[in-house]
């Protein structure tokens, strides 16, 4: 197997690490497959060709992105706002992912927010040489897949280029921190308190990507963390709100308080969860007999929460900067 071939190392820098894996040294004649297999946590490339280019260093902040303005300011905003805080000096450049998004925002309200390809190729034009892609994802699914993919068709066009990883990606595996059990932690800063009769139901987006199981171990860490009646349901995915309505039935809840675990407060917060239309989860609750109050704040408000993407960032850029 692929990852017996593999060890574990945690690579330090003036005091902070950036974990990644390297492939054991046993291995003497690594083919290119089995090279980028091994890929695993932060991402280095460094292009040989450009070694004699001087250092023009940027970070380039990578979301999905939304058009809800003003939960964008509060969240997104905030989160750039304190990398580049963390970063003084350092161009720190926001793109979006969802092109759909970055097309709706330029017509609503005359705003041009880049794609990571246009933002790459600006920082190109610019003369900027090593970049750090720092992404706001939850965990490393679908979005993290696009952002890598940035990464692999942009790495060679520039003097060197890192990755970063999203705030939950190691479980405490192989000497690795616990990425969930942090989030857990400072997720539950905004937690209300929980009677015998009380839960807290936290909407996550769902995915089809297999990085779905992510939701299962961030259960387990809930229930780690004894937080009380604490569960986690999905908009798109498993488990789902009816999931969820079954074990508050088997737990004799009465009030229930609603609570997205997305980076903003949009559209799936505000209709899909707490909306007014029939079908909306708030009013599934409702229907079924529970008292419900909706918590109608994006991550990206919690500070602690943005210390974590912060941190990420900061390792993206360690391992840009040290040699």
């Amino acid at each position: 197997m692929v990852m017996m071939l593999i060890v574990a190392v945690s690579v330090c820098f003036a005091g902070t690490a950036f974990a990644a894996y390297t492939l054991n040294p046993e291995v003497k004649d690594a083919t290119p497959a089995l090279l980028k297999a091994s890929q695993i946590g932060v991402r280095v490339n460094e292009n040989k060709a450009m070694a004699m280019l001087p250092n023009k260093d940027a970070i380039l902040v990578m979301s999905f992105g939304t058009t809800c303005k003003d939960s964008r300011e509060k969240t997104i905003g905030k989160t750039v706002a304190d990398i580049r805080a963390a970063h003084p000096g350092t161009k720190v450049v926001l793109s979006f992912t969802s092109h759909i998004i970055v097309d709706r925002i330029r017509a609503k309200e005359g705003l041009t927010i880049p794609t990571p390809e246009e933002a790459l190729a600006q920082l190109k034009k610019d003369g900027y040489t090593r970049i750090a892609l720092a992404t706001l994802g939850i965990f490393p699914g679908m979005e993290y897949d696009y952002n890598a993919a940035v990464y692999d068709i942009y790495k060679d066009q520039f003097k060197k280029m890192t990755l970063g990883t999203p705030i939950m990606y190691w479980m405490g595996q192989e000497n690795q921190a616990d990425d969930v059990a942090e989030f857990v932690k400072a997720f539950s800063t905004q937690f209300p308190k929980l009677g015998a009769g009380d839960a807290l139901i936290v909407m996550a987006h769902g995915t089809p990507h297999p990085s779905n199981a992510y939701y299962s171990v961030v259960q387990a860490r809930l229930d780690r963390a004894k937080l009380g009646n604490v569960y986690i349901y999905t908009v798109e995915g498993w488990p789902s709100i009816e999931t969820v309505v079954e074990i508050l039935k088997e737990k004799n809840v009465r009030n229930v308080t609603m609570m997205p675990m997305m980076m903003v407060a949009g559209d799936h917060a505000n209709n899909d969860m707490a909306g007014d239309e029939p079908d909306s989860h708030k009013n599934i609750l409702k229907k079924a007999g529970y008292n419900v109050t909706a918590y109608i704040h994006g991550l990206g408000e919690n500070a602690d929460v943005r210390k974590l993407f912060v941190a990420k960032a900061d390792e993206a850029w360690n391992a840009l900067v040290n040699e």
